[in-house]
């Protein structure tokens, strides 16, 4: 008896720390896709802020502070556009890493489920035939 029940235990901690080991990596690929996306925008924008900014520092007239003005609503517009979509990408990445854990751990239930249901319907069906 003792056998059993140290047997259905190690089962269960081996497939629950699999479950985990497997939660971790989708979490940790989320993060890094996330981190990946929000690096590659910052650098974009960083780029376009430097572009901005060397072009400012040519302007000599009165024109060329005009041109500066419409060039600098256009680069505000770019980066708000530009973070939006970041942010819509970051929302489908956590998104499909949210389903990913979600199915993770239905597997972890039924799997639970699975493990007390088996022996007790084998102890019930055992304690019915004598």
């Amino acid at each position: 008896m003792t056998q059993q029940f140290t047997t259905h235990a190690f089962d269960y901690a081996k497939q629950f720390s699999d479950s985990a080991f497997k939660a971790q990596s989708l979490a940790l690929q989320g993060f890094e896709t996330v981190a990946a996306l929000q690096f590659k925008a910052l650098e974009k924008q960083a780029q376009a802020a430097a572009d901005f900014f060397a072009e400012a520092m040519e302007a000599r007239d009165i024109d060329g502070l005009r041109s500066l003005w419409e060039k600098g609503a256009n680069l505000s517009r770019d980066n708000t556009e530009s973070a939006v979509s970041v942010g819509q990408e970051i929302f489908a990445v956590t998104q499909k890493t949210a389903e990913s854990l979600g199915a993770i751990m239905q597997e972890q239930q039924q799997a639970a489920n699975d493990a007390v249901v088996a022996p007790a319907a084998a102890a019930t069906k055992k304690a019915a035939s004598k």
